[in-house]
């Protein structure tokens, strides 16, 4: 099984980008529990909810990862988690970079926040580019301080479309 990951800011196409994967390259394709959560519970979240929120995100990984499908795609994972609660709250539950460690991704596909726009969607809150830049700049942070392996991903709607597609492909073939 190969997990990649599609990290970064809202608005830089991580749902857009996962569907597309999935639609292409098949295998399993695990979206943000926070929305659901967001939709289930009518209102914003505090810093109290990001446990929950971590945990329902864990348990659709986990369910999807005991498929054992060749290909999982994560529209995001706990790093975003830990991102958000920190932006948000100044705070997140310490065992979020615990639990993020010890699991396996063979790919994040780290997504710009520049040459799009931001969308509003009702549940999104940074049009600001100054805080999406500040957001992807924590997430390649993190993934270099942890070297974990990723693409950064940029450029227009298409030229995402393909640096997410050739990345994926050039992983399936290394195992091939």
């Amino acid at each position: 099984m190969k997990v990649v990951v599609l990290a970064g800011p809202e608005s830089s196409g991580k749902s857009w980008l996962a569907a597309e994967l999935h639609a292409h390259f098949g295998g399993l394709m695990v979206g943000e529990y926070v929305r659901h959560f967001i939709d289930h519970h009518q209102r914003d979240t505090c810093l109290a909810d990001i446990p929950a929120i971590a945990r329902g995100q864990l348990a659709w990984e986990d369910a999807a990862r005991a498929q054992h499908p060749a290909l999982l795609i994560l529209d995001t994972h706990l790093l975003t988690n830990k991102l958000w609660s920190q932006a948000l709250f100044g705070d997140y539950p310490g065992w979020l970079d615990s639990e993020l460690l010890a699991r396996h991704y063979d790919l994040h596909l780290l997504l710009s926040p520049e040459d799009v726009q931001w969308s509003a969607d009702g549940q999104r809150c940074q049009p600001d580019l100054a805080d999406r830049r500040a957001f992807f700049q924590a997430g390649l942070d993190w993934m270099q301080q942890h070297q974990q392996p990723m693409v950064l991903i940029g450029g227009d709607w298409e030229a995402r479309r393909v640096a997410a597609f050739a990345a994926v492909r050039q992983l399936l073939a290394s195992t091939a």
